[in-house]
Parts: structure tokens; C-alpha cells; sequence
């Protein structure tokens, strides 16, 4: 008697027990893929979104800052004010000393003048009320501008009898008062400002007579503690510079040429593996510890100046130098043998198989690290603050050797500065400046790799 399967197909289609398992296997191999590539998405978005809390945080406070309230003033250079001699010029007997000393006596002069004055008469042709609170006038501007005044003499004397429309710097505080970074319902007792200061700001402004604009003490000016409107980051940006080239002329070049050496000519033996280890440790160490290197051996051994960009450049190289390095090495073995093979097969020389073939291959690579290398440089703080660049400094330094601060140090002072309401927006837009040069040299780096990479 034969049996027939009442649904031959389904029987034949029915896996074995291996095959489910093979099943379920696979199955559960595609949920945790599924699964990782979720996470690894939510991981990017997320991190892309807390960039992006980061950035609004730092441009939204930053932003405002590069624009400051200024005064619009008439100011009448009062000979009656401005009681100084005539410009002294060089005779043709006179020594260079002699007129030099003659010059600086005329200047001493100009000093002596009482250029605020200028600014209380001007506020007073527009404040008529303001006669029996004339130290609150002179509050109203910043006492930076008095020396901006007084330069304008100097420059050109024969503008004393004469009027000028000048926009001068309010003071830090009004400047908070006007752009409400304090709060106005605090009784006077808690206010920087008097009522009446208070007062004329609020009708200046309504008038128009103060308006906000762009602030170009901030990228002109050096620091200042006794005039903070007009305290600026030419000190520290010029300080960065000179430090960055510093880094650039040492560090690249030095690290660049050790790693070919390491990577193509030196002999495998213990020795070199003893100086492998040694750089990837240095490139861990902390940047405080190269700090108190340069501490203790620039400026204690070798006397070099304090606060100098040439001696915080010279750190900052030594911290920057086994990042270029392991780059390089990086860039160099990950050239394909066959180059260094073929090369060596047509006759060339080992020398000229590295330079003439790989090297020119790796530049790409090498460029890249090496800018990465000294972007993150630039951003170093604490060495810096242990050779004493944290020091004020109200001059822009004209050379590697002269008294200097650095644009992430000059944030680090401003963050702790006592107005609080006023320098808070300031230090986001120093953070931006520095943000922008960092950017501007990670674009550096993305835009010669493209060239190279394009031209070989």
C-alpha cells in the first residue's frame, strides 16, 4: 500500500535542522549589523549636534562683541587747551641726539595736555544739563580714547584749532548698560553707572548719537587693564604668529627629515627601537611637562626672556615635533614596496629612490600632519602660562624676542577679568578668532592634499 504526502512541495520546502540554525544565525548577524549601524548613526548625529550646540553657544555670545557702542562727537581741538609749542624740526647743525631729546621733551608736552577735556566740552554741547556732573562726563568715554586724541596731535599738529567729528569708544560699562548685559531693575548702590550716566546713555542712544559698530580696537589694540573698551588681541594674535612660525621653521622641518631618516636609512637595531618608543611616549606627555622644560632650561640655562614668543615657540616645537614625526613615518610606510622596488630596479640609488619617488608621493601626508601638528600648537595654553605668557603686556611685540601674550592665553586672562558682563562676550569672540585660524590651517592642510594629490 503506498502512502502520498498530502502536499509533496511543502514537505521538500521544509529546511532541515541545519539550516535553520544557519537561518536563525544569519538572521541575528543582520539584527546586530542593523543594529550597529543605527548606533553608529545616532553616535555621528550626536556628536555633530553637540559641535553644532558648541559653535551656536560660542558665535552667539561672540558675534555681539565685534561690534561696540560708540560716541559721535564733535571735538574742538581748543588751542586754549592744547597749550603746546610748535612741532620741533631737525636743524641743519643739530645732532640726532640733540633732536631727538628735543622731540621728546615736545611729546612730554603733548602729554600734559588735558585731553579729556576736549571730551567733556564736546559731551557738553549736546548734554547742556551736564555742567554740575562733569566727572560723570568724563566716565563716558573711555580713557583709551584720550591717547588716540593725543596720537592725532602728534601725527598732525595743525589740526589744533580746528573741529573734527570723531567716533570715540563708549566706556566698558555703558557699553553694558546699552546692550542689557546687566540687569537694570538692581538699585543703584549695585550699578556701575550713576543715574544720570545712566540717563544721557539711554538718550544718547534713543538720539543715535551712540551706535553700535564694528569694533576694530579689537583686532588693532593691544591689551589694556586701564582702558578695557579698548582692550584688543593685536598683542596675542602677533604673539601666536610669531610662536606658530617658530613652530613651522623647527618643528616641521626637523620632524620631517628625522622621520625619513627613522623610517628609510636607519639600521633595525636596538637602538632605533629605543628612540621609536621614546617618541610615541613623548607624543603622550603632557603639555604642562614641556612647559616646565622650557622653564627650566630656555629661560633658567640659557637666559632667554620671559614671556617671548621665540621661547614659547621653541616649546611648543619640542611638544609638536613627535606628532610630525609618527605623521610622517605614518605617510612613508604607507607607500605601496613597489615603488622603492621598481625604482631600485632601474639603477637609482637608495637616496634617490626616497626622494625622487616615495617622498614626493608622501607629501600629501606629510603636509597634512605636519599643519594638523601645528594647529593643535596653537592652541596650547598650559606651557605657555608656565613661561610666563600669561604676564600682561600692553604692546603689540614687533619680534620674536619682545614681551608677548598668545590668543589662547589672552582668553584664559579675559575669562577671569572682573567685568564679567563685559568681557564674557569679548572672550567668545577671542575664542572665534582663534577658532578661525585653526580652521584656516585645517583648510590649508585639506587644500594641498587635494593639489598634491591631484598633481601626482
Amino acid at each position: 500500500m503506498t502512502i502520498i504526502a498530502e502536499n509533496p512541495i511543502k514537505a521538500v520546502a521544509t529546511p532541515s535542522l541545519v539550516q535553520q540554525k544557519v537561518i536563525a544565525s544569519l538572521s541575528k548577524r543582520h539584527r546586530k549589523e542593523k543594529l550597529f549601524r543605527r548606533l553608529g548613526l545616532s553616535a555621528v548625529l550626536i556628536s555633530l549636534g553637540l559641535v553644532a550646540v558648541l559653535f551656536i553657544n560660542i558665535f552667539s555670545r561672540g558675534v555681539p562683541a565685534f561690534w561696540q557702542s560708540a560716541i559721535t562727537l564733535n571735538i574742538y581741538f581748543d588751542p586754549a587747551i592744547i597749550k603746546i609749542p610748535a612741532k620741533p624740526e631737525q636743524q641743519a647743525e643739530e645732532s640726532d641726539n640733540d633732536f631727538r631729546q628735543r622731540y621728546l621733551a615736545w611729546q612730554t608736552d603733548v602729554g600734559f595736555v588735558n585731553f579729556n577735556r576736549l571730551v567733556t566740552d564736546s559731551l557738553q554741547t549736546i548734554l547742556p544739563d551736564a555742567s554740575k556732573h562733569r566727572r560723570d562726563l568724563a566716565r563716558f568715554v573711555t580713557s583709551g580714547e584720550r591717547f588716540a586724541l593725543r596720537d592725532m596731535v602728534v601725527a598732525d599738529p595743525s589740526i589744533i584749532g580746528q573741529r573734527r567729528t570723531l567716533h570715540l569708544l563708549t566706556d566698558a560699562n555703558i557699553d553694558v548698560w546699552l546692550k542689557g548685559n546687566i540687569d537694570r531693575s538692581l538699585p543703584d548702590e549695585q550699578q556701575q553707572l550713576s543715574p544720570i550716566t545712566r540717563q544721557w546713555a539711554d538718550k544718547l542712544s534713543a538720539d543715535g548719537i551712540i551706535q553700535n559698530r564694528f569694533s576694530f580696537a579689537l583686532f588693532m589694540n593691544p591689551d589694556s587693564r586701564s582702558s578695557l573698551a579698548s582692550a584688543g588681541l593685536a598683542g596675542a594674535f602677533m604673539g601666536s604668529f610669531y610662536m606658530m612660525l617658530v613652530v613651522i621653521l623647527l618643528a616641521v622641518p626637523m620632524g620631517v627629515a628625522a622621520a625619513i631618516y627613522l623610517e628609510e636609512f636607519a639600521p633595525r637595531n636596538k637602538i632605533t627601537d629605543l628612540v621609536e618608543v621614546n617618541i610615541n611616549n613623548l607624543a603622550a606627555v603632557p603639555s604642562i611637562v614641556f612647559g616646565l622644560l622650557g622653564a627650566s632650561v630656555l629661560i633658567g640655562w640659557f637666559n632667554l626672556p620671559m614671556s617671548a614668543p621665540i621661547v614659547g615657540g621653541l616649546v611648543l616645537s619640542l611638544m609638536t615635533l613627535p606628532t610630525v614625526i609618527i605623521a610622517t613615518r605614518s605617510t612613508l610606510k604607507a607607500i605601496p614596496p613597489s615603488i622603492r622596488q621598481a625604482a631600485l630596479g632601474l639603477g637609482a640609488s637608495k637616496m634617490q629612490a626616497i626622494f625622487h619617488h616615495v617622498l614626493p608621493l608622501a607629501i600629501p601626508g606629510i603636509l597634512t600632519g605636519a599643519i594638523l601638528g601645528v594647529a593643535q600648537a596653537l592652541g596650547e595654553t598650559a606651557p605657555l602660562l608656565l613661561i610666563g605668557m600669561k604676564s600682561f603686556v600692553a604692546s603689540v611685540p614687533a619680534s620674536p624676542f619682545d614681551q608677548a601674550s598668545a590668543l589662547p592665553v589672552q582668553i584664559y586672562l579675559w575669562q577671569g577679568n572682573e567685568l564679567r558682563n563685559f568681557f564674557e562676550a569679548r572672550t567668545s569672540a577671542a575664542i572665534i578668532v582663534l577658532l578661525m585660524m585653526m580652521i584656516s590651517l585645517n583648510g590649508m592642510a585639506i587644500w594641498l592634499r587635494k593639489k598634491y594629490e591631484k598633481r601626482w
